[in-house]
């Protein structure tokens, strides 16, 4: 099935001799600093670790236990909590970086290509 040339000119394309304006792509974003999350809740198990050390060493010795045991006890005990609060903390912080994010337009350059930078990921 051929089909016959139409005697009206293609304006869906424009003539090679117009230079083709088109308005900037724009899109609406947000964009806050939210803390990670794995950081704080080691950080919070390394402190429960470091408190249960401190209970280990300054604590009254007994004869039936001697201070390793002591401390890996108190480890698990206390770096649990530790993990808690860690978590709890990086919560705190990432609701209050909703607070302070801010709303931008993001305008595509002229000559920008449609592939993600290398850096990005997908």
């Amino acid at each position: 099935m051929t089909s016959l040339p139409s005697s009206e000119p293609n304006r869906s394309q424009p003539h090679a001799s117009e230079p083709v304006q088109e308005a900037p792509e724009r899109r609406r974003a947000t964009v806050r600093r939210a803390p990670k999350f794995v950081p704080f809740l080691v950080l919070g198990a390394l402190v429960g670790v470091l408190a249960a050390a401190i209970v280990a060493v300054a604590g009254p010795g007994s004869a039936d236990f001697d201070r390793s045991t002591v401390f890996g006890f108190f480890a698990v005990l206390l770096a649990l909590p530790g993990v808690a609060l860690g978590g709890v903390l990086a919560l705190l912080l990432d609701r209050a970086s909703i607070r302070r994010s801010e709303r931008i337009v993001l305008e595509r350059a002229p000559g920008d290509d449609a592939a993600p930078a290398a850096d990005q990921a997908p």
